[in-house]
Parts: structure tokens; sequence; C-alpha cells
């Protein structure tokens, strides 16, 4: 397989008919292989949920377009439940943004590891399709996303 402009504005084409406005494509040999990748190609307007991966870090490479990723941490918080009878104390944790990294290859901004555990999501600001690489499964590898 050859990744070129071709096989990009396939992909593209299958974004706009999907209502999720994205669509990816396996680059695994096998489905014995125990790793993610794949290309991802994504349109503005894209909703990625906030998630992490916690036992492997994220290769991000932009092959065409113009994206941020955008980083969180999480922040908690303790408040009474409201019952002066009882001592429970209830814990929420919210997620603030702290890093937000702008790729872009027309401006050299060509790609980031996202690292194991942190929680992450992306802002398309263009058509872009993106090379991802990680250990794990899709599904099988732990990953969670923030609720």
């Amino acid at each position: 397989m050859t990744i070129d402009k071709e096989l990009l504005d396939r992909l593209f084409a299958d974004a706009k008919e999907n209502p999720r406005l994205r669509t990816n494509l396996d680059l695994r040999t096998s489905s014995q292989d125990g790793s993610q990748r794949m290309l991802n190609a994504m349109l503005p307007g894209t909703k990625v949920a906030i998630h992490r991966h916690p036992m492997s870090n994220e290769n991000v490479l932009l092959l065409t377009g113009c994206m941020d990723e955008v980083f969180y941490e999480e922040v908690a918080s303790f408040s009474e439940d409201g019952d002066s009878r009882l001592s429970d104390v209830t814990r929420k944790v919210t997620l603030r943004e702290v890093e937000r990294i702008h790729l872009c290859p027309a401006e050299g901004k060509y790609g980031c590891q996202v690292p194991k555990g942190v929680w992450h999501t992306v802002e398309v600001i263009e058509p872009s399709v993106i090379y991802e690489g990680k250990d794990g499964k899709y599904g099988e590898d732990g990953s969670e996303i923030f609720k």
C-alpha cells in the first residue's frame, strides 16, 4: 500500500459520509498484531472524546491538515453531601487544560507524543489525517474515556 494523495482523498470522502466526521484505516498486517497503527482522517467539527491510554504512549504524526492536540490534568474537589447527620464527603474530578500543541505540516509542526496516562483530545482546524501508533489493540489496551 502507498500512502498518497489518492488514499487520503478516499479517507476524506469516507469521513464526509460518516456522521462522526471521521474515519480510520487499520494499518496492522494481522489480527495478531498487538499494536494500534492507523490513519485517522478527521474533519472540522468532529468530536473526539477526552480519553487516555494508561498502558502506552501514543505517537501522533500529522500527514496533512491542521489541528491541535489538547492535554488535560485531573482536578479533584471535595464537598459535603449536605446531610449534617452524615460525614460523607463527595469527591468530584474535573479536567483542566494544561497544554495545547498546534500541529500543521505547512508550519513545520509535524507531530507529538502523548505521554502514557495523560487525558487528551484533538481539535481539528482543517481536514486532517494523522498516523496514530501505540501499544495494545484498540479496545483491549485499557484506554478510558473521561465521563
